[in-house]
């Protein structure tokens, strides 16, 4: 069986299992508690934070534990605009394709808070203009949540202009970079709060972290004990964070010849599925897009049995956000880019890992996809 569905979840790395282990038998201890077991644990956790701290280029204090990249978004939207209220700022400025939880917070904070939701439209290859986005901001915006590459089209957004505008209004900016971690130089972001979840990186599910920067107001959504310097309460889950730290370590050191080797492996693959399936249509940005990423419509057949097909043939891979998995509607990420219902109803995606690839995989991928297309059709 060959796994082609990276963008929804990655194997845990042997190494981050191996780091992991001493803090889930012997270093059990409370970080909170003021003893012996519990500041082992606590200096093994402080270690983990200024380790993510470094790949992003701030300080340890600025890394917020959370348990994966939803609440990490969820705490950046709802907790970022809910601390911005006091001060009169009630607007909330997302794309119309970003993550579920990103979109669903900002949903929340519309119905239960009177905030007003803003949507800046995309172009056809999923991408946002800094004029589009000048024009969604207003003086009571209280920020701004942007996805730094998308995770069905793999679309990357040019965040450096998009800040620029951002900034210039005196907003804060919020990017989810779970896609993109890993693949993406994440210390050139620049952004106020930035998202990760480890599980797209090689450590466990469950795990992720908030990195918000300076002392921005940001009012946390659990409550408790007061712990994660009050954004987050409750307990933390140390093994998780040294298993996200070293993970995120060992990604970025390999990242940029991973990154090469992958992206030439999947342009070879996205040439090949065009030349055997002419019908197939790259979405997406051609160029700016994670290396990692190929996402087609297909059209006159269904791309849930385009799927199936392959499936049978020991390939797994999607038809988009697993986050979306067992809905009927066609993507809402697709739309926005203008694909009709129907053409988006058709998409597959392919999402490569890290791990080398046989030399003539991407061949031997395209040539699969395109038997179950055949198959499809009858």
């Amino acid at each position: 069986m060959l796994y082609l569905d990276h963008a929804a979840t990655s194997p845990v790395r042997p190494e981050v299992r191996a780091a992991m282990e001493p803090f889930l038998t012997e270093v059990f201890g409370n970080p909170a508690s003021h003893h012996t077991a519990g500041e082992t644990a606590a200096r093994a956790l402080e270690d983990a934070r200024a380790r993510v701290a470094r790949v992003f280029g701030t300080r340890a204090g600025d890394v917020v534990f959370t348990g994966g990249g939803t609440e990490a978004n969820n705490l950046a939207v709802k907790g970022l605009a809910l601390g911005a209220l006091a001060s009169g700022r009630r607007r909330v400025v997302v794309s119309p394709i970003e993550h579920e939880s990103i979109r669903e917070s900002a949903a929340y904070l519309a119905r239960f808070h009177g905030v007003t939701v803003a949507m800046p439209a995309v172009d056809g290859t999923g991408r946002i203009t800094p004029d589009a986005l000048d024009t969604a901001l207003t003086d009571d915006t209280a920020v701004v949540s942007l996805g730094h590459a998308n995770n069905e089209i793999g679309t990357v957004q040019d965040i450096a202009a998009l800040r620029e505008v951002v900034h210039a209004r005196r907003v804060p900016l919020h990017v989810d970079a779970v896609q993109s971690a890993g693949w993406l130089a994440l210390h050139e972001l620049h952004a106020d709060a930035v998202s990760i979840a480890g599980h797209k990186l090689g450590a466990p599910k469950g795990t992720g972290a908030l990195v918000v920067r300076g002392r921005l107001p940001l009012e946390p959504l659990l409550h408790g004990g007061g712990q994660e310097r009050g954004r987050r309460s409750g307990t933390v889950d140390v093994a998780g964070a040294v298993g996200l730290a070293t993970a995120l370590d060992l990604a970025e050191r390999e990242r940029e010849d991973t990154a090469t080797r992958v992206e030439a492996a999947t342009a070879r693959f996205i040439a090949e599925v065009q030349r055997r399936v002419p019908v197939a249509a790259l979405t997406g940005h051609p160029t700016q897009r994670l290396p990692a990423t190929a996402s087609f419509t297909i059209a006159g057949v269904s791309g849930e049995a385009v799927l199936l097909e392959l499936e049978r043939r020991g390939v797994i891979s999607s038809s988009g956000s697993a986050c979306a998995a067992g809905s009927d509607e066609p993507s809402p990420v697709l739309l926005a880019c203008g694909i009709a219902p129907e053409v988006a109803q058709t998409a597959v995606r392919f999402t490569f890992g890290r791990s080398a690839l046989p030399a003539d995989a991407p061949e031997r991928l395209a040539a699969l996809v395109a038997e179950a297309v055949d198959a499809v059709r009858g």
